[in-house]
């Protein structure tokens, strides 16, 4: 009798245990559900952590080790990321009541594209779309007094975070491990997947973050240099946009570009021209230097998991929800194929399908049971590798 025939008679045997089981899985994420964001960048924050904490906890021991880093986290990240983000929100009421107030010279703007030879009756637009556009930006200030008004609830959820990367960074291979025990899984395909979920998760935190954090930046820095109002809250903006294919700075540069050509500023548009189309060409060679190793995601996965993963996971969407989405497919392809490699062993299937050998979209072969060690429990070998971030150290 196979592994997976045993499996199955196992389970249906045991039905009350099982149930019991499935019950118990199903309450306990219930009681995480309302903090599962929180959770979740605690766990994004732990996989960056992870390979300092390997490195340190040799010096200094696991404990020790991860508190350091939490402090790191807490300096480096948490606190920043918080400061930055209230000075965009206070730029963006700012925009709103110019905007309400119309506190917009239109005209002057007018005047000046007249003065190319181009007529643009601007004052017209304006007054016509002025009322959606407030409503807009009511809306959006509406939402930010609502989360002003949420304080207390996110900084519980931060301390959950705080917690949770903590906990991951000093028993995070314990946690592996015993994934790896209670999964129903053979051990080769645990490690398969384990390796191609590290290659989503590296490219979407290093590969879309990364390169997003490092472009906002220096487009936040030019339009530092030439004056440009609400830099803040254009770097913010310059971000979120840098995480969407195909659209990345060119979605601040080019609107503020043509905002400095408007006031009559023709030198400084035309040097942000320059230096935005550099900072846009960027991606084409951070992204390879980055994740060079793999291409886990593609367009689509890209735009639905990050549109998708704000809408069920809150903030921390933008770098799970394609993780969630790529590592869906991921597993169905795996599914697939062992169902089919499953049938061809068993006589169901007479012809040797290619597919089955190698899945072109994934990369992905058969998984076969070897010799390899299963992995070991937590921290006192050194040497030991946590699975899911191995690869990406050596990257």
């Amino acid at each position: 009798m196979s592994a997976d025939a045993g499996s199955e008679r196992w389970f249906s045997q045991r039905t009350g245990l099982t149930t019991l089981a499935a019950v118990s899985g199903a309450l306990g994420l219930l009681v995480m559900l309302p903090y599962l964001q929180y959770v979740l960048l605690g766990i994004v924050l732990a996989y960056i952590f992870w390979p300092a904490q390997r490195r340190l906890r040799r010096y200094v021991g696991s404990m020790l080790a991860a508190l350091t880093l939490v402090a790191v986290a807490i300096l480096a990240i948490l606190l920043p990321v918080a400061y930055v983000l209230a000075i965009a929100l206070r730029e963006a009421l700012q925009l709103i009541e110019a905007v309400q107030n119309d506190a917009l010279n239109v005209e002057a703007i007018e005047q000046q594209f007249e003065k190319t030879g181009y007529s643009v009756d601007f004052v017209a637009v304006y007054e016509t779309y002025q009322d959606p556009i407030a409503s807009g930006l009511q809306g959006l200030g509406t939402g930010a007094i609502e989360f002003v008004a949420g304080l207390p609830g996110i900084l519980i959820g931060l301390t959950v975070t705080v917690f949770v990367l903590f906990a991951l960074l000093r028993d995070g291979e314990a946690l592996v491990a015993w994934i790896h025990d209670v999964l129903p899984l053979r051990p080769a395909l645990q490690r398969e997947l384990t390796r191609k979920f590290d290659q989503l998760m590296w490219a979407s935190v290093v590969g879309n973050v990364a390169v997003a954090a490092i472009q906002a930046v220096a487009l936040g820095i030019g339009l530092l240099l030439l004056g440009v109002p609400a830099v803040v809250f254009l770097t913010v903006a310059t971000f979120v946009l840098a995480l969407l294919p195909l659209v990345g700075a060119f979605g601040v540069w080019i609107p503020v570009t043509v905002y400095l050509a408007a006031l009559g500023d023709l030198t400084a548009a035309g040097l942000l021209v320059v230096y935005g189309s550099l900072v846009s060409a960027s991606d084409t060679y951070l992204r390879p230097a980055l994740i060079g190793r793999t291409s886990a995601f593609n367009s689509a996965i890209v735009v639905i998991g990050i549109f998708g993963g704000i809408v069920v996971f809150g903030a921390v969407g933008l770098f799970i929800g394609p993780v969630v989405l790529g590592g869906a497919k991921l597993t169905l392809d795996v599914f697939a194929r062992e169902r089919e490699f499953a049938q061809l062993e068993s006589g169901q299937l007479t012809a040797a399908d290619p597919a089955i050998d190698t899945d072109p979209t994934t990369g992905l072969e058969p998984a076969v049971d070897t010799d390899e060690p299963a992995e070991e429990s937590a921290g006192d070998d050194d040497t030991t590798e946590d699975a899911t971030t191995g690869d990406a150290e050596d990257t």
